[in-house]
């Protein structure tokens, strides 16, 4: 799993987001609640209803977190990169490289 977002303190205790600090969690039906496999980006939180700009992608399937973090995309193109930020993990959890993702794209459905 990598997570990242933390945009105010930079250590993974702190974050906002448009909606303020926080924000309820959304749907949890269907895929919005399935941590089925690898590339799914999901809301990280501290509890129910704490969302704020913190996510993550998981890695492997991690079921555990099913209904817990809203699902909200998936990677479609450049898998290798995620693989490439696992790598710079510790179990300290502070990367062993600076990692910053300064650009992401949204997929639009088909009409």
């Amino acid at each position: 799993m990598i997570q990242g977002g933390d945009i105010t303190r930079g250590n993974g205790t702190g974050g906002c987001s448009l909606y303020g600090v926080r924000f309820r969690d959304e749907s949890f039906e269907g895929k919005a609640g399935e941590h089925k496999g690898p590339g799914i980006l999901s809301m990280a939180n501290a509890g129910r209803n704490t969302n704020g700009s913190q996510f993550f992608i998981c890695t492997v399937s991690c079921p555990w977190l099913n209904r817990q973090h809203v699902v909200f995309g998936q990677v479609v193109k450049g898998y290798e990169f995620v693989k490439k930020l696992e790598s710079f993990g510790t179990s300290s959890g502070k990367p062993s490289a600076h990692v910053l993702i300064d650009d992401c794209g949204v997929l639009k459905e088909k009409d």
